[in-house]
């Protein structure tokens, strides 16, 4: 394992940070104002932050931009350390695999729900992954991985209770009043273990950069 000190985020790496946190905030702000055109007139501004934050896109974008803003001052601890940027990486890697694979088809938004829609799910997952690659690596240990996947866990228990609040769940996959208890666990359990599969490759990705990091700095 790396022992060596964190290094500050370089110039080109915090430009990213900003660009990556600025797109996730701004994503974010046009999707809560249409929510508020929507919902909001209808059911008032509280339904509407509670329908936001039902979805995990929402929250791990959330997560991009805290740990992007904390890049950006150049910290190296909380949000931006090892742990929580790659924590990050695999919800926001997450939010794009399954929006391709899964969600993508089911819908069609146009003006600015598109992009909304597109900042989300597509510019954001990518821009971050870059940051989170080319960034550094090696100091991660696999018991943080089991900490990671906490959230996930925690999430499926908060969207379940948005969606009986509010009366629309979160995702049609999530949605026990059309598909039952059995059939929204087994849809769980794919979906989690994906967030384990795509965790082990995160912190094998990072396990491999840190060696090969390591190889080059002594030479």
């Amino acid at each position: 394992m790396n022992s060596a000190p964190i290094p500050s985020p370089s110039p080109r790496a915090r430009a990213l940070a900003g660009l990556t946190g600025l797109t996730a905030i701004a994503a974010l702000v046009l999707q809560y104002a249409l929510l508020l055109q929507s919902v909001g007139a209808t059911a008032g501004t509280g339904q509407a932050l509670l329908r936001l934050l039902g979805y995990f896109t929402i929250l791990s974008n959330i997560g991009v931009a805290a740990v992007c803003l904390a890049r950006l001052r150049g910290r190296r601890d909380g949000m931006a350390a090892p742990a929580a940027s790659a924590a990050v990486a695999l919800y926001i890697g997450i939010t794009g695999l399954v929006y391709v694979l899964v969600l993508r088809g089911l819908w069609h938004p146009q003006g600015a729900q598109w992009w909304a829609d597109t900042g989300l799910h597509y510019i954001v997952p990518g821009l971050y992954l870059l940051g989170w690659l080319t960034g550094p690596h090696g100091c991660l240990r696999w018991r943080q991985l089991g900490w990671a996947l906490l959230f996930p866990a925690i999430y499926l228990g908060w969207a379940l209770l948005v969606g009986r609040w509010s009366g629309q769940y979160p995702y049609p996959f999530l949605d026990l009043a059309a598909l039952g208890a059995a059939t929204v666990a087994r849809y769980a359990l794919v979906v989690g273990l994906a967030f384990v599969a795509l965790g082990a490759l995160l912190w094998r990705i990072d396990a491999r950069l840190g060696a090969r990091n390591a190889v080059s700095t002594r030479r």
